[in-house]
């Protein structure tokens, strides 16, 4: 079984979503046959690379939030994440900016095996450290962290040589009607949206088992036959 899960780096939902799909996998019995792979979205490929700005004022400018307004949200959202294990820090001091960099960090770290880690590592940095991850030096830096040659790493991104496998992921996230992360999809058959909670990933799962093994049943017929 195959798991695609197109997210954002930046997005609090994804790295929320990406725990609860975990936990579901955690009981699933058939969990030593799934393969999860991690494809790219970016929320706003418009923004200036290389650059930062504050992520409250940024979101406030975008829907007309009142500083108090943006605080309370922060916080609702830090407790949403407190009770699935995970520590967010979402403070007035937040920065956000252009992803592709991170992503492509990922398409990097996934010909070693280590896509997950790093995924894990840049959400964590982001959420509950607030580091950057929008530049290149803090990129090499937590590649570093999680086992990656930093010398490869600097010169795959300066080069750009996943930029283009970023941007296939985000086409097809688009063509299969995906406006918003996070998404999953189960073997090309079954699409969860949205950071649902671990009974809906649960019966996602159990819903595609059912069809693997319907399918597999239906070709050992015609195979004896």
């Amino acid at each position: 079984m195959e798991i695609e899960i197109w997210s954002d780096i930046v997005c609090p939902w994804c790295y929320l979503g990406k725990r609860r799909l975990e936990e579901a996998l955690d009981r699933f019995e058939g969990r030593d046959d799934v393969r999860v792979v991690h494809r790219a979205f970016q929320l706003d490929p418009t923004r200036p690379m290389g650059e930062t700005q504050n992520r409250r004022r940024m979101l406030m400018a975008k829907y007309g939030w009142t500083e108090q307004q943006a605080a309370a949200i922060d916080a609702q959202m830090m407790a949403r994440a407190a009770d699935d294990g995970l520590s967010y820090r979402m403070t007035a001091n937040g920065v956000t900016g252009n992803t592709r960099l991170a992503h492509e960090l990922v398409q990097v770290a996934a010909t070693e095996g280590r896509a997950d880690a790093m995924l894990e590592r840049l959400y964590r940095a982001y959420f509950s450290e607030e580091r950057s991850i929008f530049d290149v030096d803090s990129l090499v830096a937590l590649a570093a962290e999680v086992g990656l040659d930093p010398q490869t790493v600097r010169t795959a991104l300066d080069e750009g040589r996943y930029t283009a496998a970023v941007q296939a992921d985000d086409r097809q996230a688009r063509e299969f009607g995906a406006n918003g992360v996070p998404f999953f999809v189960i073997d090309r058959r079954f699409g969860v949206s949205g950071a649902q909670p671990v009974e809906v990933f649960a019966e996602a799962l159990a819903r595609a088992a059912e069809a693997r093994s319907t399918v597999d049943g239906q070709r050992s017929t015609v195979d004896s036959q």
